[in-house]
C-alpha cells in the first residue's frame, strides 16, 4: 500500500471471484479443454497401439498368402468386413461413411504390405 491506496487487483482477480463472471467461465472452460484433450490423447495412443496389433496380425496373414500362393486381396472378404463395420458405426453413433473410408484405407495398407511380401518371395 503506497501512500495509502489499494493496489488495483486487476480484472482477472476481480471476475474470478464471481463463479457467473466471463473471467471465472473462461477458466472453467479452458481446465474442461484441458481434460477433454487429455482424453482425446489417451484414445489416439490406444488407437496407434491398436493399429500396430492388427497390422501384427495382417502381416501374419500376409506372408500366409504368399507361402500358399493365395492373392493378396480378398474382395468378399473385404465387402464383408465394410459391411460389418458400417454396422458397428451406425450402433455406435459413428458415421458410417467415415468408418467404410477409414477401413478402406487400412485396407489398401494392408494390401500394399501384402504386395510387398508376395514380391520379396
Amino acid at each position: 500500500m503506497a501512500g495509502g491506496r489499494v493496489a488495483d487487483p486487476g480484472p482477472d482477480a476481480v471476475g474470478a471471484a464471481d463463479p457467473a463472471s466471463p473471467v471465472a467461465a473462461a477458466k472453467r472452460a479452458a481446465a474442461r479443454l484441458a481434460d477433454l484433450r487429455g482424453s482425446i490423447d489417451n484414445i489416439d495412443a490406444a488407437l496407434v497401439h491398436l493399429l500396430a496389433e492388427r497390422f501384427k496380425f495382417t502381416q501374419a496373414v500376409g506372408h500366409l498368402k504368399a507361402d500358399a500362393g493365395l492373392p493378396v486381396a480378398d474382395p468378399a472378404r473385404e465387402a464383408q468386413q465394410i459391411d460389418r463395420l458400417r454396422s458397428l458405426a451406425a450402433e455406435s453413433g459413428l458415421d458410417p461413411v467415415f468408418a467404410e473410408k477409414f477401413l478402406t484405407f487400412i485396407v489398401a495398407e494392408v494390401i500394399r504390405h501384402h504386395e510387398a511380401i508376395a514380391d520379396a518371395r
